[in-house]
């Protein structure tokens, strides 16, 4: 314990001996008119709470959050200037390891950004493939960053077993497609690398039965639970005015009550061909976060059973898209996605020349961190953890 005396303030062994993750600041006069001192503490890069190595710089006035400062850059690896120097097509495996739990949409997005750049049109079974794997990992994040989320509140074992068992079944999916079950390197200009296998869609609609099955039970385990509510409601509430002005898009941003869904906006892919709601919060705490994600869930299953159904037969792969030697003309464009995480962009300049002159992504997981310390005030360390687990991150997104 800090205790104060006349000459000066005692601090334990480990501040003495300049530990950098603990500073007392001493402040002129409390709030209440009482003296007292704010503390500084840090939170990662090596924390469970962070997902990844991701430090926050955290000024406590008891246990409350004055002040707090993200710290990004740990896991920096240069993606873009990486992306400069070579192919447009040898590009697509390094898209794989940006939101590294949802490889499909990262290809997408990309895929998505050349094509508008060369004007290379996309097959009709490709679009439908796109929107099943693409929709398939919305269930896979939404599913799983609800177990990180319960797991930060203390439940360490039941919610997040139950999420990465369903995780597995598709990952199943995506490995009998693309042989890789996370880095999948599966989309291509004008298409997808390679057709479903036989059976796969059968197996997909046996994987659709029951995750509704197991989404209701979820929902029972977790949804009415009064510590979830306890721990959730009125906690990290972000007002649709900041959001908007900070650029925050995805669940968090309909968490907060706006309309604004890139699926909808955009009409990218086929996506105008499927009737589907747009789950939005009321106040815009972490419950909502938490409900608009579960309510994604169930429209992404409507998605997906009438994807399955009609997907046609045809060409998995535009065959006047020339893969090899390609070289678009100089131009840029720039190709969004309505990702899990959010408004997930790539911006592309061509030279004429085999490789992208400028080549930049506009990561959601980054662009939603900007607003923690803003959600974060007045709240206890306890809350950070929560806060922080609902705005859904991935560090190779942030450090990209």
């Amino acid at each position: 314990m800090l205790r104060e005396t006349e000459s000066q303030l005692e601090l334990p062994a480990f501040a003495q001996e300049g530990n950098p993750n603990y500073t007392v600041r001493k402040r002129s006069e409390a709030s209440d008119g009482l003296e007292g001192d704010l503390l500084e503490i840090s939170m990662g890069p090596h924390h469970p709470s962070t997902h990844g190595v991701f430090q926050m710089n955290i000024t406590l006035d008891g246990e409350r959050v004055v002040r707090l400062k993200p710290v990004f850059g740990y896991l920096h690896r240069n993606h873009e200037k990486i992306a400069e120097n070579t192919t447009y097509l040898a590009s697509m495996p390094y898209t794989d390891r940006l939101d590294y739990f949802n490889s499909m949409t990262s290809n997408w997005a990309y895929a998505l950004a050349v094509e508008r750049l060369a004007g290379i049109e996309t097959t009709e079974r490709a679009e439908h493939i796109r929107i099943i794997v693409s929709e398939l990992t919305r269930l896979l994040n939404h599913t799983c960053l609800i177990g990180f989320l319960v797991m930060d509140m203390g439940a360490l074992g039941t919610p997040l077993m139950y999420a990465f068992r369903e995780r597995e079944k598709i990952l199943d999916l995506f490995e009998s497609l693309s042989g890789s079950r996370m880095m999948c390197n599966y989309m291509r200009f004008g298409g997808c690398r390679c057709d479903l296998p036989e059976g796969w869609l059968d197996q997909a609609q046996d994987f659709l039965y029951h995750f509704a099955s197991f989404l209701d039970n979820y929902e029972k385990l977790l949804t009415e639970n009064e510590i979830l509510k306890a721990r959730t409601q009125q906690v990290g509430i972000l007002s649709p005015e900041l959001a908007l002005n900070a650029g925050i898009s995805g669940p968090m941003l309909r968490a907060s009550g706006v309309n604004y869904d890139i699926r909808k906006v955009d009409h990218y892919g086929i996506y105008d061909r499927f009737d589907f709601r747009v789950p939005l919060g009321e106040v815009g705490d972490v419950y909502d976060r938490y409900m608009v994600r579960i309510l994604e869930m169930r429209e992404s299953l409507k998605i997906l059973q009438r994807a399955l159904q009609d997907i046609p037969e045809g060409e998995i792969v535009n065959p006047k898209a020339k893969l090899r030697g390609f070289r678009p003309k100089p131009g840029e464009a720039y190709g969004r996605i309505e990702g899990p995480k959010g408004e997930l962009g790539f911006y592309l300049i061509s030279d004429g020349s085999p490789k992208p002159y400028r080549y930049r992504v506009r990561p959601p997981s980054l662009i939603n961190l900007t607003i923690l310390e803003d959600m974060c005030l007045n709240h206890t360390v306890a809350d950070v953890v929560v806060i922080l687990g609902s705005v859904d991150i991935v560090l190779g997104e942030v450090d990209r």
